[in-house]
């Protein structure tokens, strides 16, 4: 493989990233949601420095995240006006699939059981069968508000207020929604009580199913495994990240900015966080050390993904609020970067 290199996506939001996703299947292609209502569909070019647009969908509202479907050509996304759509990339079509009572904040996809959920600001989250769209959606009530939501192959969870944290488990929602007549919602596979001491920003699932990553909005990452056992649950850990020096004349001690984003290397496990500060950094997770740090981007690092094969890093950045800005603009200011991975660059130390 050619050594790590990184270029810039062609037009990108003009306004703030609130998600990004590569596609889970073969190809290149990469989602990039905002809150300049649309969703912008890129391709990064095999053997060039380049990721063109394919398309542009107008949603009637800011868009809070996106995620792809059963195949390249399916996106759901979620909507400041309540709404949960399926989109079609080939025609651009727009299907509503369901409608909470606020403003929706983050949908998954599980392709292992084709199930979307959806988790809003109305405290509920929103179960819905892909293989049967017309099947009206479970609802789940929650105990809080949830600010982040990650899937793995059999696990569900759901961060929210209050350093809430429920896990759920697929299959059982599966079942559930499958029955004729639920009598009532299905509960948590866990509760938990996050580890972190402030609002849960980010949260990503292993690819091994064997755990979680949680960040916070005051510089935190932690670590944690789904298993219950007092020697599993041993081996969680949290840490400090994304902090600068203050200049003496200020006081000194640290500058604490957001983890705004969390995401695991599919092939290695080993995850990226990226924060307020503008930076991004490779973590592993088990051996409880930073891997790297890149070099400092120009505005807040929003959101981050992995392709499917690990090869490709993507990175959303636009301007936050760490500096207190009145007249907010992303325009001109919101970039998507790609880093093309080192053959070793993501490898942890325990990797095969």
């Amino acid at each position: 493989m050619a050594p790590a290199a990184q270029f810039e996506a062609a037009q990108p939001p003009k306004d703030a990233i609130s998600s990004l996703v590569f596609s889970p299947f073969a190809s290149r292609r990469m989602l990039v949601s905002s809150w300049d209502k649309n969703v912008y569909l890129y391709e990064v070019a095999d053997g060039a420095e380049e990721a063109n647009l394919v398309g542009t969908f107008t949603h009637r509202a800011p868009v809070m995240d996106v995620c792809f479907g059963a195949d390249d050509n399916e996106a759901f996304l979620a909507g400041m006006d309540h709404q949960v759509n399926r989109l079609n990339l080939t025609t651009g079509e727009q299907t509503v699939m369901s409608t909470h009572g606020a403003p929706v904040r983050c949908v998954v996809y599980s392709s292992e059981h084709s199930l979307l959920i959806s988790a809003s600001w109305d405290s509920t989250l929103h179960v819905h069968s892909t293989r049967n769209p017309s099947q009206k959606p479970l609802s789940i009530p929650l105990p809080g508000k949830p600010h982040a939501l990650a899937a793995s192959p059999t696990k569900l969870v759901v961060a929210m207020t209050a350093r809430l944290v429920h896990i759920y488990d697929l299959p059982t929602l599966t079942s559930t929604l499958s029955s004729p007549n639920p009598q009532q919602p299905p509960q948590p596979w866990q509760q938990r009580e996050s580890s972190l001491k402030f609002l849960t920003r980010a949260v990503a699932c292993m690819p091994n199913d064997a755990g979680y990553s949680t960040s916070s909005i005051e510089g935190r990452v932690a670590v944690e495994w789904f298993e219950d056992s007092a020697e599993s649950q041993a081996r969680k850990y949290a840490f400090k990240c994304h902090r600068q020096a203050a200049p003496e004349e200020e006081g000194g001690g640290d500058v604490v900015y957001p983890v705004n984003a969390l995401a695991f290397h599919p092939v290695y496990g080993t995850f990226a966080s990226g924060g307020g500060d503008g930076t991004v950094a490779l973590w592993d997770a088990e051996a409880k050390r930073r891997m790297r740090q890149y070099q400092k981007f120009p505005e807040s690092v929003a959101a981050l993904a992995f392709s499917s094969d690990g090869r490709f890093l993507a990175i959303g950045v636009s301007p936050g609020f760490e500096t207190g800005m009145e007249d907010y603009s992303g325009e001109g200011r919101t970039k998507v970067f790609v880093r093309e991975l080192g053959e070793t660059e993501a490898k942890g130390k325990g990797a095969k």
